[in-house]
């Protein structure tokens, strides 16, 4: 009997953001596949690994995506540099999706989505990789169609100037989803550490409407079930919370309920 093939046929979670549904994942920057395994056993909808902050490498990626396949959950990669050949070494190893930070211009829009798809449809660069079976079970030119309609284009919106080209950045017909990072926007408009602030509130409000209108799927993060749920009743469809906040709750759970603990013998 015939292995089936990496080969993919159908991104599950872009299929189902496109058509209006919602997904609720976790990013994690941390190289243990055991914690992807309990991700998904745990119910989430997807992994979005953060090779912008820690220390993920597509090196270290390469076991957290083999977990995440293995109990079918879908996976995305956020990378630190708007540079294809960044992220084709993400991509190449079968993660769903590549988000962009900071794409603050059109230009940086068109340059993050270009870099994830082949051509007629994008510049990234062809290798066999393990994402098509080594280019061993099929036409190369098949091959790269599949993985173009395969990826999810996502960049994040995360600086106050980026409003300027918010209306273009979404009429781009390869963009996916927006992804909306409301720390640094905060930063960006002088309220560090205070995203939650009035003024950063309403500029994301804008956002949703702009892109409520353009008809493009939004996502953000959300740290906690109750953020979440405002989120997705604010009009997101992707949401993330962080394996560091879930693991933080379950920890001030487990303490909080303690009644037989005695410190002072410590």
């Amino acid at each position: 009997m015939e292995r089936p093939r990496n080969v993919p046929v159908e991104n599950t979670l872009k299929t189902k953001i496109l058509n209006g549904g919602t997904a609720i994942g976790a990013f994690t920057s941390f190289p243990s596949p055991e914690l992807v395994e309990l991700l998904a056993i745990g119910g989430m909808d997807f992994v979005l690994f953060d090779a912008e902050h820690g220390q993920l490498s597509p090196a270290a990626c390469y076991p957290l995506q083999m977990a995440a396949e293995l109990h079918g959950l879908p996976t995305l990669a956020r990378v630190g540099e708007n540079d294809r050949q960044v992220q084709i070494k993400f991509l190449e190893l079968g993660i769903g999706g590549v988000l962009v930070p900071q794409t603050n211009t059109l230009e940086d829009a068109r340059r993050a989505i270009d870099g994830m798809r082949y051509a007629p449809r994008g510049s990234r660069g062809y290798a066999p990789s393990r994402l098509i079976d080594w280019a061993q079970r099929g036409d190369p030119k098949d091959l790269m169609q599949s993985a173009s309609e395969y990826v999810f284009t996502m960049v994040q919106f995360e600086h106050i100037d980026a409003m300027a080209d918010l209306e273009p950045v979404l009429a781009l017909p390869e963009l996916d989803l927006l992804f909306v990072g409301p720390n640094d926007l905060a930063q960006s408009m002088g309220y560090p550490g205070q995203p939650n602030h009035p003024d950063v509130q309403d500029v994301i409000d804008q956002v949703v409407q702009v892109a409520r209108n353009a008809g493009k799927p939004l996502g953000t993060v959300a740290p906690d079930a109750a953020a979440t749920n405002r989120q997705l009743d604010r009009g997101f469809q992707l949401v993330a919370t962080n394996v560091v906040s879930l693991f933080s709750a379950g920890m001030k759970g487990y303490f909080g309920g303690l009644t037989a603990r005695n410190d002072a013998a410590l």
